[in-house]
């Protein structure tokens, strides 16, 4: 008899256990984490990163007000009390592409393995929880390895170790583990509009021979990237992503898209800016920018990003449901108040076509 399905099988991110790439330093005081942490984040300082730790102080008082006080550069700090578990972690952690955690507090997916000789006792303690050392760290080049350790780990010898000072080489691995789990992108084309005011289905429309919808597509894969349809009512075809998000537009599509493929960016284009070329695709992914929500183009005329000719990135899922759970369906609104990389370009590249006069022109244009 098969087994009763109560929930909906979804496809998740790739999580570690608090954040979607994380680490866990151990085998030293908790002042020498601190520090390696912050040394190493100022050499990366190009990336959104996280320091995670556990207060040293006892019979601490639950607070009865939750403070949040706003510096005038845009910076945050709250000082709040409340349960957390796994779920609410990784939803704050979200947008960071890489989380310290101090291992002598919590057990992270992925280690350093710090040598302090003062601190074999402390990593006899949590042998158990070194499972996937990416590199060793030596307090004193002439440490020796805890002969524990090199029984349980036969191969610990030839895992990468560094000495403390060399924050340049620890900064540098640290960076290849952060690009290492960079996503890739695939392409989404939106197709299946009202088209109200063009009286047809713009997707369908030829400019090029052929008709948009297609020639969109193929933009996208001539730059490598396996590309989607993205359709009010599926017919199960391979290449087509249906709506799980009805009658939202746009935003539905791309919400959708990532729930299909959560671990992956998502280039989305339109059907109805015939003048975006094989320059403007190749320009948005050469200036990609996988640290901010999303990549997006702007007119230098224009005011506002155009959220459909943008690579979202898997951060920018969670926060596009959170504009969903306030009442909000468009994707410009989210970009606007999102750490977003912008690239600007001339207003006529990205025209939108939207009247039968305007197609009219627009076809004589890219025929002359």
């Amino acid at each position: 008899m098969a087994k009763h399905k109560k929930h909906t099988n979804l496809e998740r991110r790739n999580n570690d256990d608090f954040a979607p790439n994380e680490i866990a330093i151990l085998g030293t005081n908790c002042g020498v984490i601190s520090d390696l942490v912050h040394k190493v984040s100022q050499k990366l300082s190009n990336y959104k990163l996280a320091y995670f730790d556990a207060s040293h102080a006892k019979n601490v008082e639950e607070n009865k007000l939750s403070e949040y006080v706003f510096h005038h550069q845009g910076n945050l700090q709250i000082t709040t009390s409340g349960k957390i578990n796994k779920f609410q972690q990784r939803l704050g952690f979200a947008q960071f592409d890489y989380v310290f955690i101090n291992g002598n507090h919590y057990q992270g997916a992925k280690q350093i393995l710090i040598l302090d000789e003062a601190k074999d006792a402390s990593v006899l303690k949590r042998l158990d929880q070194i499972q996937n050392i990416q590199f060793i760290v030596k307090l004193k080049p002439e440490t020796e390895y805890f002969p524990f350790l090199e029984e349980k780990y036969p191969q610990i010898k030839n895992i990468t170790c560094y000495t403390i000072d060399e924050i340049d080489a620890i900064s540098n691995h640290i960076n290849n583990l952060i690009q290492e789990k960079i996503a890739p992108v695939k392409g989404l084309v939106l197709v299946g509009g009202k088209s109200t005011r063009m009286g047809k289905d713009k997707s369908e429309l030829n400019y090029f021979g052929k008709p948009q919808k297609e020639f969109a597509k193929e933009l996208l894969e001539n730059n490598n990237l396996e590309t989607f349809y993205s359709v009010q009512n599926s017919s199960e075809k391979e290449n087509e992503i249906s709506d799980k998000f009805l009658n939202l537009g746009p935003f539905g599509g791309i919400c959708s898209a990532f729930q299909k493929e959560p671990n992956s960016a998502w280039f989305v284009l339109a059907t109805d800016v015939p003048f975006v070329s094989d320059e403007i695709i190749q320009l948005v992914l050469q200036h990609r920018n996988p640290s901010k929500a999303a990549t997006a183009i702007k007119g230098k005329g224009k005011q506002f990003v155009e959220p459909l000719i943008t690579i979202y990135e898997p951060k920018a899922y969670p926060i596009l449901l959170q504009y969903l759970a306030q009442g909000y369906s468009c994707p410009r609104k989210m970009l606007i108040n999102s750490d977003v990389e912008i690239v600007e370009i001339d207003d006529a590249f990205i025209r939108n076509i939207n009247t039968p006069e305007e197609f009219e022109a627009a076809k004589s244009e890219i025929s002359n």
